[in-house]
C-alpha cells in the first residue's frame, strides 16, 4: 500500500504534517511517499492507494497549482477511479475551479471541483466545528483567510452541527466526491478524529483497523467533543 503526500516541506501548517505521520503509525505496513516539489508525484507513473495534502500559505497554493497542473487530467482519473484523497484545511482549493483575490483577480485552479475561493487576507475566520459526518462526529478548527463559494449539496463531505460550511452562510463542510475528501478544518484533522482515521484505513482495505494510542487519543476526542456540546448549549 502507497500513501503519497504532496508537498511535505511547505503543505504542513497548523501541526498539518501529523495527519500523515499518524496514519503511518497507523498503518505501519504501509509505504508513505514524502514527494517534495522538485520531485514527480508518483501517482503519475504509479498505482497509489491515497494522495495526502496539508495546509500551506497563500503563495503555497499557487505553487502547488503550478506543478500539479500537468496531471490535472491523471488526477481527476485518480478521482473517478476512487482513490483515497484528503485535502486539509486550504489544499482543497487547489483542485477547485479558481481562486478570487481581494481585488477581483482570479488564479486558475485544477478545475477538478466545481466550486471556487475568495481570499480576504484582512479578517481571518477562525472558529470551533462539530460536525456529522455519517455515523460519527468531527470536531476541529477554522482558521481562514479564504471560503469557498458554490452549490456543494449533492457532494458535500460533513454538516455543521456547530461552526459553519464552506463559508459563513453554508452549513455544508467540505467536498466529497467518492473517496476523494477536502475539508478546510485543521486540527490536526486525523489526529483529533481518530474513528474517521478507522474509517480511512476501512477504505483503504485494513480488514480490522487498530489505532496507535487508541485509549489516549478517543479520551482526547470524546473530551473535545463534550467540551463543543457543553459550548452549543450555551449559545
Amino acid at each position: 500500500m502507497k500513501i503519497e503526500v504532496l508537498f511535505p516541506e511547505f503543505a504542513n501548517l497548523f501541526g498539518d504534517c501529523w495527519n500523515w505521520k499518524y496514519l503511518s503509525r497507523c498503518m505501519p505496513e504501509a509505504e508513505l511517499i514524502e514527494t517534495g516539489y522538485n520531485d514527480e508525484p508518483r501517482f503519475a507513473s504509479e498505482k497509489v492507494d491515497m494522495i495526502i495534502m496539508g495546509a500551506m500559505t497563500e503563495h503555497g497554493q499557487e505553487l502547488a497549482i503550478k506543478k500539479l497542473m500537468p496531471y490535472r487530467d491523471r488526477l481527476r482519473e485518480l478521482i473517478d477511479g476512487g482513490v483515497v484523497f484528503l485535502m486539509t484545511a486550504n489544499a482543497g482549493e487547489v483542485f477547485c475551479e479558481y481562486i478570487e483575490n481581494e481585488d477581483g483577480s482570479r488564479i486558475a485552479g485544477l478545475g477538478l471541483v466545481p466550486l471556487h475561493a475568495k481570499r480576504d487576507m484582512m479578517h481571518r475566520f477562525n472558529s470551533t466545528q462539530l460536525c456529522a459526518f455519517e455515523d460519527m462526529e468531527l470536531v476541529g478548527f477554522k482558521a481562514e483567510f479564504s471560503q469557498l463559494y458554490g452549490d456543494n449539496s449533492d457532494f458535500y463531505f460533513a454538516e455543521a452541527k456547530y461552526g459553519i460550511g464552506i463559508n459563513k452562510k453554508s452549513k455544508l463542510e467540505g467536498v466529497r466526491i467518492k473517496n476523494y475528501f477536502a475539508t478546510s478544518m485543521v486540527g490536526p484533522f486525523l489526529m483529533m478524529n481518530p474513528p474517521f482515521v478507522r474509517y480511512l484505513m476501512a477504505l483503504l482495505g485494513v480488514k480490522e483497523p487498530k489505532l496507535r494510542f487508541e485509549e489516549t487519543n478517543m479520551a482526547a476526542y470524546e473530551r473535545r467533543r463534550a467540551d463543543i456540546i457543553r459550548m452549543m448549549g450555551e449559545k
